[in-house]
């Protein structure tokens, strides 16, 4: 349960993550495979590779019919309190911080508990691909207000159920393209009170003018039953564009607030759509091809897992000090940046 004596009780001047861990489904698709696989139940035929061509995308995992949401998160969790000698039963807050869920009701963070055996507050967050971060930054909130000591941040993303595997036309492909960047993973992240470095910033934008540009429209009051609502479906290029048009104002304001540019950061962590948008990317911020964790053709997209997944990769090879920038992008349309040195 949440601890609810007064801020003072937990002096938290600084807030970090102390462990960090992922899950992959066992199952590799290719993109080749995926490719047939639309053209063999759809009955039409498209460009030759054209999957892989567009994205840079070679294999993705996907989660198997027995794999769900929270089966990923409860993965990278149990590892995370292994790697941190945790006990469960030490975790005050789980946040499930996810665009993806295991069912609409109850919240899919009771299900990680139960699998779990913590006894904490739990609750779902939902932002899209920014949730992860998001899902930090609240669990940042909880602590320094006091009402949390260890927080339990995990997300378990299975994106690839939304994908249209049989389209009527190749104007349906062109619709549900964006739906073929996906794949599926978990990840997981303990925060906590720390004595040095922390979280030294944290920065959100939001831009909702835009929050048609893609999604997944079932599930909710406006669609709340039909095959047809499951599927994602969006402007992969006009995504691309409005985070062209806005991303670079957020990313200046960041540099100017904090006075650190590229050169400060060990690793630059960024989440990963398609290969070509991670290299045009690169070209506008001028970010150091060796600052980036590069996810997106072994993995594809996976969605609010991505920041965690890359996080999980370096937190053991980070020396302490180590400065990491971290740049979120969810539909709706928002952007989440925050800085973390690790302690």
């Amino acid at each position: 349960m949440v601890d609810t004596r007064t801020a003072d009780a937990f002096p938290a001047t600084r807030v970090g993550i102390t462990a960090a861990a992922a899950a992959l489904p066992e199952r590799v698709v290719t993109s080749a495979e995926l490719q047939e696989q639309v053209e063999r139940e759809s009955g039409i035929t498209l460009p030759p590779r054209l999957f892989s061509r567009m994205t840079g995308i070679d294999t993705r995992r996907v989660a198997g019919p027995d794999e769900h949401a929270s089966t990923l998160a409860v993965r990278a969790a149990r590892a995370v309190l292994r790697s941190a000698a945790a006990d469960p039963e030490e975790i005050d807050l789980l946040i499930f911080a996810s665009a993806s869920r295991d069912m609409a009701e109850p919240a899919t963070a009771h299900i990680v508990q139960a699998d779990l055996g913590t006894r904490a507050h739990v609750f779902d967050l939902t932002n899209a691909c920014n949730s992860f971060l998001n899902g930090i930054d609240t669990a940042r909130a909880f602590i320094l207000a006091g009402r949390a000591r260890r927080v339990l941040v995990v997300t378990g993303e299975t994106p690839t159920r939304s994908m249209r595997m049989r389209a009527s036309s190749a104007a349906q492909v062109r619709s549900a393209f964006a739906g073929y960047t996906f794949g599926d993973a978990g990840a997981a992240v303990l925060v906590e009170q720390v004595p040095t470095g922390g979280i030294l910033d944290v920065q959100t934008a939001t831009f909702s003018e835009y929050w048609t540009a893609g999604g997944i429209d079932g599930g909710g009051s406006r669609h709340p039953r039909g095959d047809e609502h499951t599927y994602f479906h969006g402007d992969g290029g006009k995504l691309r564009s409005i985070f062209e048009r806005i991303g670079l104002d957020v990313l200046r304001a960041v540099h100017h607030r904090t006075g650190l540019d590229w050169s400060d950061y060990e690793k630059v962590l960024v989440h990963q759509v398609t290969l070509p948008y991670l290299t045009r990317f690169m070209e506008l911020a001028r970010v150091p091809a060796e600052k980036l964790i590069v996810t997106v053709p072994e993995l594809g997209n996976v969605a609010s897992a991505t920041i965690g997944v890359q996080l999980a990769r370096i937190n053991e090879k980070l020396a302490s000090g180590s400065r990491v920038f971290c740049l979120g992008l969810g539909g709706g349309v928002s952007m989440t940046t925050m800085v973390w040195e690790k302690s």
